[in-house]
């Protein structure tokens, strides 16, 4: 792993980003934000409100229209061959149909770039051992993938983002389709990440209560993420969870709202009490 940059250098940094699918509105408009080194954000919003758009500026695969966005000083692709970002995206059943087990899947990640006639050496058979111990799934290295339960494969592909040993981790909606128990269970690995090997995370999703809720358990009282970034094409808020108000959401997810509550305008208009 490259040696640590000073704290001064932000891990991820957006200027006036903007991105256009040709012949449609702006997916995202002039959003500027900073991730700190060992910070933890959630980018939340509705569907088609820009967060795939902006994940995707984030990993290097699309350049914005304008604006600029460096990782720890860097482009997004240059950080990605540099191996700084590791990347959990969205599930797919079509991942389990391999017959492979949970150790042979996280090593295929630590070996990319090797010869594919190399056996793995003393040091990638270590890195894997590491990422599956920081998932808590050593007693599961030698199981089928086909025989996890969806919270158990969840972490497989999160040991597979970590066995390049990332210092950033990006993760896309990483508690779909997770029962209440394995959502716990996720949200207990990440923040040990963040906290105890002091990784950077930038998670995506429109759980809402996943991302900033207080938890339960040994992180009691401590929301999953230090700041939230409410997108809707753009930046509606940004900042510490427990700053979000009923009329930030109501204005970021009114189309959502909207289909089930009708006019949420009206929700979100704040009210005034005479003394």
């Amino acid at each position: 792993m490259s040696p640590p940059l000073p704290d001064s250098v932000p891990a991820i940094r957006l200027k006036g980003v903007s991105f256009r699918w040709p012949g449609h509105p702006p997916a995202v408009e002039d959003v500027t934000l900073e991730v700190r080194q060992g910070e933890s954000l959630a980018i939340i919003g509705p569907n088609g409100g820009g967060k795939s758009t902006l994940l995707r500026l984030i990993l290097g695969e699309l350049t914005p229209d304008s604006g600029s966005v460096e990782v720890l000083g860097m482009s997004p692709s240059e950080a990605r061959r540099a191996r700084r970002i590791g990347y959990l995206p969205q599930r797919s059943a079509a991942d389990r149909t391999f017959p492979v087990t949970v150790r042979q899947t996280v090593e295929m990640a630590a070996l990319v770039g090797e010869p594919p006639w190399r056996r793995p050496s003393a040091a990638i058979r270590t890195r894997v051992d590491l990422a599956l111990a920081r998932v808590n799934l050593e007693d599961l290295a030698d199981r089928s993938v086909a025989e996890l339960s969806g919270g158990q494969f969840q972490r497989t592909l999160l040991a597979r983002a970590l066995a390049v040993d990332p210092p950033i981790l990006i993760l896309d909606e990483p508690t779909s389709a997770l029962d209440p128990g394995a959502q716990e269970q996720l949200g207990e690995v990440l923040a040990r990440l963040q906290s105890l090997d002091g990784l950077t995370l930038v998670i995506v999703s429109h759980d809402i209560r996943a991302m900033a809720a207080p938890r339960s358990g040994s992180e009691a009282g401590r929301a999953l993420c230090d700041r939230v970034a409410c997108l809707r094409r753009t930046l509606h808020f940004h900042d510490a969870p427990e700053g979000i108000t009923p009329q930030v959401l109501a204005h970021v997810f009114e189309h959502d709202l909207s289909q089930v509550f009708g006019d949420v305008r009206v929700l979100a208009r704040p009210t005034h009490h005479r003394e």
